[in-house]
C-alpha cells in the first residue's frame, strides 16, 4: 500500500463514517508509508513485545503494530473513531481497542491488565498533551521499556537539547533524567489528513533503568530547575530567591558545587543541577 492508496483509504473511512475532523483533539492522521516505517522500526518491536498506543486515529499505525508484536493496547478518546477501528482492525486477534481519555484512565491499572510485562509506548499523539502525557508516563512508574512518539519538531528539538542554546530548559532535564532521547525523522505536514500547520518529528526515549544523577530529593531537583528556568535571563543566584533560601545559605551550596551563581540556569548540566539540589537539601536538613 502506497501514500496515495493510504490517503484514499483514509477518506474512504472518512465518508463511510461520515467523520467530522475534531480540532478540540488534535487530529491529524499520519498517512506516510515511510513516516509509519521508521516509527515501528524504530521500536525494534518482535512478537515478544505488547505495546501501548496513545490516540491510534483510524488504525493505519495501529496496523502496524499489530503485525510487528505480540500485542496492541490502543486507547482512542473520540467516540467517532471506534467503529472505524473495529473496522480496520477486525482481522487482528492481538488488538484492544479501549475507548477512554488518556490523560484521565488509571494507566497503571489498564496496562497491568491487558499488557503486563514491560511494554513500549508508541503512537502519534495529539499534540496538545504532550508534555502532560508524558509526564504521566514518568510519573506513574509504569513498566515502560521504550517510547517513540509523534510530536511537535520544535518540543522534540527541546527534548533533545544541550545546556547553552535556547531550546534547553526544564523540559529538556525532565527528558534526560529519565530517558535518552533522540530525534528519528522530522516529519513535513503534507505527510497528514488533514494537514497540520507546523512541522513534526518522531521522537524515541530510551528510557533509563537507572537515571544518569544520583538525587537525594528528586522533588527537589526539580524545584531548583522549575524556578532556574521561570525568568531565563536571571541569574541562579536571582532565581532561586523565590525558594526561600538565605542569601547566605545559598551561596554555601553555589561555592561547595563550584558553580557560579552570576550563571543562568539554561548554562548548568544535569549533573550540575543534581549537586546544587543535593546541597541544598543537605544545608536545609
Amino acid at each position: 500500500m502506497n501514500d496515495l492508496l493510504n490517503s484514499i483509504r483514509t477518506k474512504t473511512m472518512i465518508d463511510k463514517f461520515d467523520l467530522k475532523f475534531n480540532k478540540a483533539l488534535g487530529q491529524n492522521f499520519l498517512i506516510d508509508n515511510d513516516i509509519l516505517d521508521k516509527i515501528v522500526a524504530s521500536a525494534n518491536l518482535t512478537k515478544d513485545d505488547k505495546v501501548l498506543e496513545i490516540g491510534p486515529g483510524i488504525g493505519l499505525l495501529t496496523v502496524r503494530l499489530a503485525d510487528s508484536s505480540g500485542k496492541v493496547l490502543s486507547i482512542e478518546l473520540d467516540d467517532k473513531l471506534i467503529p472505524i477501528l473495529n473496522d480496520n482492525l477486525k482481522e487482528f486477534d492481538n488488538v484492544v481497542i479501549y475507548h477512554g481519555d488518556a490523560m484521565k484512565v488509571d494507566l497503571m491499572q489498564l496496562t497491568d491488565e491487558h499488557l503486563k510485562e514491560p511494554f513500549t509506548i508508541c503512537a502519534n499523539i495529539p499534540y496538545y498533551i504532550t508534555t502532560p502525557l508524558i509526564n504521566r508516563f514518568f510519573k506513574e512508574d509504569l513498566n515502560v521499556k521504550n517510547i517513540v512518539l509523534m510530536i511537535q519538531k520544535e518540543v522534540a528539538e527541546r527534548m533533545v537539547a544541550k545546556p547553552g542554546g535556547k531550546d534547553y530548559g526544564a523540559l529538556s532535564l525532565l527528558i534526560q533524567y529519565y530517558s535518552k532521547p533522540s530525534i528519528v525523522t522530522l516529519v513535513p505536514p503534507n505527510c497528514f489528513v488533514p494537514r497540520p500547520k507546523i512541522d513534526s518529528a518522531v521522537i524515541k526515549l530510551e528510557m533509563y533503568k537507572k537515571p544518569p544523577v544520583e538525587l537525594i530529593s528528586s522533588e527537589l531537583f526539580f524545584n531548583v530547575i522549575k524556578a532556574s528556568f521561570s525568568q531565563r535571563r536571571k541569574t541562579l543566584s536571582n532565581a532561586l530567591k523565590p525558594m526561600g533560601i538565605p542569601r547566605e545559605e545559598l551561596k554555601l551550596c553555589f561555592d561547595q558545587c563550584s558553580i557560579d551563581p552570576s550563571r543562568r540556569g539554561e548554562t548548568l548540566s544535569i549533573d550540575e543541577f543534581a549537586n546544587l539540589s543535593n546541597s541544598i537539601y543537605r544545608l536545609k536538613k
